[in-house]
């Protein structure tokens, strides 16, 4: 499996099912393997901050911290410069290994030859 996954995750404490499928499937693809690249953007955007995931609760779900923990240590986590600009987010206030960065960055990784993508 060499395709690289791109995940873009919209979702947070509003809609918890979602969120948690996001990285969950992020996870998984890292522990398989796959390269992966995770989007934080929308109401996901405050995970990009220290302490933010462990604030998230859903029943019988993995938990947060230790979901992304893995995406940062196999793939690569970015907070969408815009979702960060309106949260006042700024790349000094993100968890190590947390990148800002705009569209023009997640569409050359989604139409990138064998890039597949999904959207939560």
């Amino acid at each position: 499996m060499s395709k690289k996954l791109v995940i873009k995750v919209t979702a947070g404490a509003d809609a918890p099912e979602r969120c948690s499928q996001a990285f969950t499937v992020a996870s998984v693809a890292v522990a398989s393997g796959v390269p992966v690249s995770l989007w934080l953007t929308g109401e996901s955007a405050w995970f990009a901050l220290p302490g933010k995931a462990a604030e998230f609760e859903l029943p019988h779900s993995a938990p947060l911290p230790d979901l992304l923990e893995a995406v940062l240590a196999g793939g690569s986590v970015t907070l969408c410069t815009q979702c960060a600009a309106r949260r006042d987010i700024a790349q000094a206030d993100v968890i190590e290994g947390v990148r800002i960065a705009g569209a023009q960055v997640f569409l050359s990784e989604v139409m990138a030859d064998g890039a597949r993508a999904l959207v939560y």
